[in-house]
């Protein structure tokens, strides 16, 4: 089911060229629906996080088919990151940040530098996510379907991708 969320850009770009939102639509709808009963995530936030977003997928399309307007499912990738954004953020003023949760989830006893270093992580991200949300947002608004496709089917998993390696990188330089 993750497969399906993060296929989303794809699964609209080609949806829309080959059948538009009366097969589209249906199907995007089923699978939001299966998201939303299924998600169980291992901390709270995240738990949140899933079924908000799976809501948010609900409503996008069916705005969209009952204006009948496609451009509202173009705004599934902004509102994810805006969701993520608000998840991230929040943990700031939490006892612990989500990405310290998380790193508890393998190393319970953090030492206070991994604390702050978690923290900072986080900070990280939510930069991450406030301007991969506004690309994302840029994409909707130009109204090109093969550059939104483009840039939230790719060019943005490819620059999640490149900040976990590269937070990786520098988790396991400072470790030594």
């Amino acid at each position: 089911m993750p497969l399906a969320v993060i296929a989303y850009p794809v699964a609209v770009w080609c949806g829309l060229k080959n059948w538009g939102t009366g097969v589209l639509a249906p199907l995007l709808i089923a699978i939001f629906i299966l998201r939303l009963m299924t998600f169980r995530g291992k901390l709270s936030q995240l738990t949140f996080f899933g079924k908000a977003i799976a809501i948010v997928g609900i409503v996008l399309v069916a705005t969209s088919v009952l204006l009948r307007e496609t451009s509202m499912l173009l705004y599934y990738p902004v509102a994810v990151n805006a969701l993520l954004l608000g998840v991230f953020f929040s943990s700031l003023y939490a006892r612990q940040s989500l990405v310290e949760r998380l790193a508890r989830l393998s190393e319970p006893e953090l030492p206070p530098r991994g604390v702050m270093y978690t923290r900072r992580v986080t900070q990280v991200w939510c930069v991450f996510f406030f301007c991969n949300g506004l690309m994302a947002l840029y994409t909707c608004l130009k109204g090109d379907m093969d550059l939104w496709a483009l840039y939230n089917g790719g060019i943005s998993y490819l620059l999640i991708g490149l900040l976990m390696g590269i937070e990786w990188i520098v988790r396991k330089r400072l470790r030594q």
